[in-house]
């Protein structure tokens, strides 16, 4: 197991071949964000990395999110980037919120986040569970390097969703 600290005492943790926030942000956090408002949120991103239409992106993302092995690493992602936004001031509850209020107003509009290696780890994560990718491609996200680069491209999409869903 791997362990990985995340500002705010929360940290990532690799365990059974996933990153998962060793805690989870909010226990309202799959409430706000559900695995259909993930499938939307990522689409975009998903789209470009792979070069197609944002319906097949979204249709592609919603069968992605139903894995739970996928949609553990993304709210982890997504846990990381919060707690690292959280401040003194700031509670969990008001952050939450704040995140409840962009995903209704803004989710359908959220921008492609710039692809990075850090961010292309995550798109081939999420292309080996859609059957997209070849399996050897799963042991390269395995290996120290490959787990290293999907941590980061998960707390980078993290803080992309939440920099254009809270403004």
């Amino acid at each position: 197991m791997r362990a990985c600290p995340v500002a705010g005492g929360g940290r990532l943790v690799f365990t059974c071949g996933m990153w998962q926030a060793s805690i989870m942000f909010s226990r309202r956090l799959p409430h706000v964000v559900t695995r259909k408002d993930l499938a939307l949120l990522i689409a975009t991103t998903y789209a470009t990395s792979a070069s197609i239409d944002f319906e097949e992106a979204h249709e592609r993302m919603e069968r992605a999110v139903t894995s739970d092995r996928v949609s553990d690493h993304l709210y982890a992602g997504l846990s990381a980037a919060l707690y690292e936004r959280k401040g003194p001031r700031a509670t969990e509850d008001a952050l939450i919120d704040e995140l409840s209020a962009g995903v209704q107003k803004r989710r359908s509009r959220v921008k492609a986040a710039a692809l990075t290696p850090a961010l292309s780890a995550v798109m081939v994560m999420l292309n080996v569970e859609l059957g997209y990718a070849p399996e050897m491609m799963r042991g390269a996200l395995e290996n120290p390097k490959g787990k290293a680069l999907l941590e980061d491209g998960l707390r980078a999409l993290g803080t992309h969703l939440l920099k254009e869903l809270i403004k």
